[in-house]
């Protein structure tokens, strides 16, 4: 017990080590508290702190020669300094505190308390999927809750994520990686450190977050870990589950009876897809990727490409059976664009029942789809690529048993993607209208969504 007494004591005593630019402000903080408190007794006529009343009276006398003593302006003169050096003081010593513990981040304090605690407060959302779209995601989804949970999947075979997949026999971490990017608060400095590609040597091809998981992986002798490693490091605002720690294969067979094995296979391979496998097909979830479907608010699928990113998930045995089981309702974030060699020709219809064909039926509780238009040139480009706008069909989705909800959720630049911001904003509408009225109300601060919303 005495030595737990003095470490706490030891402890304690470290806020008065030298150069800490914490002790002066605290001081002037309290300087400030006696100020004030000198102030109301003045005003009051107190005696309480009649020996500094007593001074001050003398101080009138000797400025203005009256020996009239008036309390209430030179009470409320000092409670006012009183309560300027409390301000100046504790925001200094908070200053000081959050430029030493977060770096680059003294400027957005407020910003910062707001991000680690009232952002605590937003719905729980669990992400299904991989690729770029889930990336896009997650980092509007951050605006509005750091209850964010991805589960990624992990049957990519292409590029550096293969060779490290092939060499190190770990699980393909490229799209893991696009995801710990997208949830960073310090997102620009790990999007230019992961992003990092060697372009010569024995590392060529290689990009420096893989290579940090792939390490991180050995040194801890698990994917999973070395993905909570990174975690810590660069606070990342919720959680990334690969979707099983097994090594798998995805396997597709095509409706002219072609067998394709490996995701980038599947891609290049021309033919329509009938249905896809993972090999082994009784791979299990992370416990904790199932806990946080149990605890749910809304589950996303995709967006992502839908053989490749978004099926593979949901074939890991006991997740679909979860997501079915829990009440918060399902939605499928339909893509904005078709891909060559998936879903050719695919309506928005198309691509629900390819998952209600793998997953069953009522699976999907709603679907979200683009209505924005895409301009001339970038539609262009994407028909000499082979790939068209989805076509939207709400009645035949309805007719599914789900649904239906469209916005514009186009952003143009070299490429179609989903602007994060507007499906970020989309997905909490939905959850609003998807959840009952006694839940709506106890989700999500009403001000957060208000405010949020209110720039659309």
């Amino acid at each position: 017990m005495n030595s737990k007494m003095s470490e706490g004591v030891s402890r304690y005593l470290k806020w008065l080590y030298p150069n800490l630019k914490v002790k002066r402000w605290f001081i002037l903080a309290v300087f400030g508290i006696f100020l004030f408190a000198t102030g109301f007794s003045v005003m009051n006529d107190g005696v309480a702190l009649g020996y500094a009343e007593l001074q001050f009276r003398e101080i009138i006398y000797k400025m203005t020669g009256s020996t009239q003593y008036i309390a209430v302006p030179t009470g409320a003169i000092i409670s006012s300094l009183g309560i300027i050096a409390i301000i100046i003081g504790f925001k200094r010593m908070l200053y000081s505190i959050i430029s030493s513990v977060l770096p680059d981040n003294e400027g957005r304090i407020v910003d910062v308390i707001y991000a680690r605690h009232h952002l605590r407060r937003g719905p729980k959302i669990v992400v299904v999927g991989g690729g770029t779209g889930l990336s896009a995601l997650l980092r509007g989804l951050k605006q509005y809750t750091c209850n964010l949970t991805a589960i990624v999947t992990v049957s990519d075979d292409g590029g550096s994520s293969g060779k490290l997949r092939d060499e190190m026999g770990i699980q393909p971490p490229g799209d893991v990686r696009n995801c710990l990017v997208a949830l960073a608060d310090t997102e620009e400095i790990m999007d230019t450190l992961f992003s990092y590609r060697f372009e010569s040597g024995a590392l060529e091809g290689h990009s420096l977050g893989n290579l940090l998981l792939a390490g991180l992986t050995d040194t801890f002798g698990d994917f999973q870990k070395g993905i909570e490693q990174i975690s810590k490091v660069f606070a990342i605002r919720g959680h990334v589950f690969p979707s099983t720690l097994e090594q798998v294969v995805l396997i597709a067979d095509l409706e002219d009876g072609t067998r394709v094995r490996g995701e980038t296979s599947v891609r290049d391979t021309e033919g329509k897809i009938r249905r896809v496998y993972l090999e082994p097909y009784d791979c299990t979830p992370l416990p904790d990727a199932m806990q946080a479907l149990e605890e749910a608010d809304l589950i996303v699928l995709g967006p992502g490409s839908l053989y490749t990113s978004v099926l593979p998930n949901l074939l890991v045995e006991g997740l679909q059976a979860k997501i079915r089981a829990v009440k918060a309702p399902c939605v499928y974030v339909c893509n904005v664009m078709t891909e060559k060699g998936e879903t050719d020709n695919y309506r928005v219809s198309d691509h629900l029942k390819a998952i209600l064909d793998h997953c069953g039926a009522g699976f999907v509780d709603a679907v979200l789809a683009n209505k924005g238009a895409i301009t001339a040139p970038i539609l262009k480009r994407y028909v000499e690529e082979e790939a068209v706008p989805v076509i939207t069909d709400p009645k035949v989705v309805e007719k599914m048993g789900a649904k239906y909800f469209e916005a514009n959720l186009v952003q143009e630049e070299n490429v179609v993607r989903h602007d994060s911001d507007r499906l970020a904003k989309e997905l909490i509408r939905l959850l609003f209208r998807l959840k009952p009225m006694g839940e709506r109300i106890a989700l999500v601060d009403s001000y957060l969504l208000a405010q949020k919303l209110r720039k659309d």
